[in-house]
């Protein structure tokens, strides 16, 4: 981790950036949810009696908005969210999760079995490796990520299923990008108004997977 990340100006930042107050407004783990907010708006994704799965999903902030999403009548969720991470996260009321490295073959088994052969509307993965700051290093891991997310997809999505992944910008961004478009219809990039501007990340939406 960057040491000047608990720098004073990098803590100043933080403490006054408007949404990480409307994070603890709303009760949400993390400012992320807004990113997630904004792209299921803008694409108009996710509703009641949806099965999700939340890859990379600690502390929990994009389970929480779909568990707003997904609470019908008399605070009964109405669908399925199913959230994995290799690090602990606090229990979410109605949202399955398994602890574990998407990467091993006995985490993602665990996943598929808890599917049970249902087919999925909606992955949303918000999975970032830990960086070297190594240039090749960190596209090739970052490209991993998002080719697990996508391999997972097209396994268990239903045809009109959409994947949003969080890549970013730099080398092999584009190979991430073509991948989608050889698997998914429709392919938009997303660059959330949550999203930090320094920051190179970049949300892809691949919706209706190609036969």
């Amino acid at each position: 981790m960057a040491k000047n990340k608990f720098s004073k100006e990098w803590v100043q930042q933080h403490i006054n950036d408007p949404y990480v107050k409307m994070a603890q407004q709303k009760g949400y783990r993390a400012r992320a949810a807004f990113k997630l907010t904004e792209i299921l708006d803008t694409e108009k994704l996710m509703q009641r009696g949806d099965i999700v799965v939340d890859l990379g999903s600690a502390p929990g902030s994009w389970s929480q908005v779909a568990r707003e999403r997904m609470v019908g009548a008399g605070g009964v969720i109405d669908g399925r969210i199913i959230a994995l991470d290799m690090l602990p996260m606090e229990p979410i009321a109605g949202v399955e999760f398994i602890l574990g490295d998407f990467r091993e073959d006995s985490i993602l088994d665990q996943l598929k079995n808890m599917l049970n052969g249902q087919r999925v509307d909606l992955v949303i993965s918000d999975m970032a490796p830990n960086l070297s700051g190594v240039g090749s290093a960190d596209s090739a891991r970052i490209q991993h990520v998002c080719d697990l997310a996508l391999d997972f997809s097209c396994h268990h999505l239903q045809p009109n299923g959409a994947l949003i992944v969080k890549a970013f910008h730099g080398s092999g961004f584009s190979q991430i990008v073509e991948s989608f478009k050889q698997r998914f219809h429709r392919v938009v990039e997303r660059k959330p108004k949550a999203s930090r501007i320094r920051s190179s990340e970049t949300f892809l939406v691949g919706r209706r997977l190609k036969s």
